[in-house]
């Protein structure tokens, strides 16, 4: 019965997820034709945080957010985030109160409808291709120049272990060193228990927390350091995820 019910849902949330693709597709097209590039990707995350406030409202999938007032918007920040759901993307759309350009994965693009919009507003990169990575290290890092906050999930990839967390990759902290851009850890809870990725048919309302944790300053630091604050980040985020 439970099974049943949950299925019931999932097709309930997917038919909303995809309506509301469809009528967000054209107000993206329109921004990314007529409007200068980061101009209409900022008017397209506009458009996406609409969508994704009307798909949290009428799916049931709620997204709360704790220290948000806590962020120097004067400045622009790196955003590092756990990654555990397809929620995410719903859940960082609402709970990042930045502009921000976000680095994801070229196979997002194959999905119709959302891969059109997706490839609007992220920077791409093949993780199996060097130049790939380097060219996406370099628009994030120029729109870092140009006053942009940045999204970065340093799993690489939805985590699909029982750990609160997986291997970090080094490229966030890296940026972050080279630009001397602060780091703002965040931790989204409960989104893999909603809409588990091993198991969807698991899928269930309920509310998504986001805490923004405190500001990590690089002042001062160098490449050699990535290590040390790879595992600063990596270690506070687990015991936020813990601890909640």
């Amino acid at each position: 019965m439970r099974k049943a019910l949950s299925l019931i849902f999932l097709i309930y949330a997917a038919t909303i997820f995809i309506t509301l693709m469809f009528v967000a597709l054209p107000f993206v097209l329109l921004c990314s034709a007529v409007l200068p590039l980061r101009s209409g990707k900022r008017a397209i995350l506009a458009v996406l945080r609409t969508w994704a406030w009307l798909f949290s409202v009428l799916s049931l999938f709620w997204v709360s957010t704790k220290n948000r007032n806590t962020v120097d918007l004067s400045k622009s920040h790196i955003y590092v985030g756990n990654h555990g759901s397809y929620l995410d993307a719903v859940a960082v759309c609402l709970s990042i109160p930045q502009y921000f350009s976000a680095l994801g994965k070229v196979e997002i693009t194959r999905v119709p409808v959302f891969g059109l919009i997706y490839k609007r507003i992220v920077v791409l990169i093949d993780r199996g291709s060097k130049e790939s990575r380097e060219r996406s290290v370099a628009a994030l890092k120029k729109d870092i120049v140009h006053g942009q906050s940045v999204l970065i999930f340093a799993e690489g990839t939805m985590n699909q272990t029982e750990k609160p967390l997986t291997d970090f990759y080094d490229g966030a902290f890296r940026i972050a060193i080279e630009t001397q851009t602060p780091i703002i850890p965040f931790v989204m809870l409960n989104n893999r228990k909603l809409l588990p990725r091993k198991h969807p048919l698991k899928a269930r309302p309920g509310m998504i927390t986001t805490i923004l944790l405190p500001e990590i300053s690089v002042i001062g630091l160098c490449l050699e350091d990535v290590p040390t604050l790879k595992k600063k980040v990596y270690d506070l985020m687990e015991e936020a995820i813990l601890r909640h």
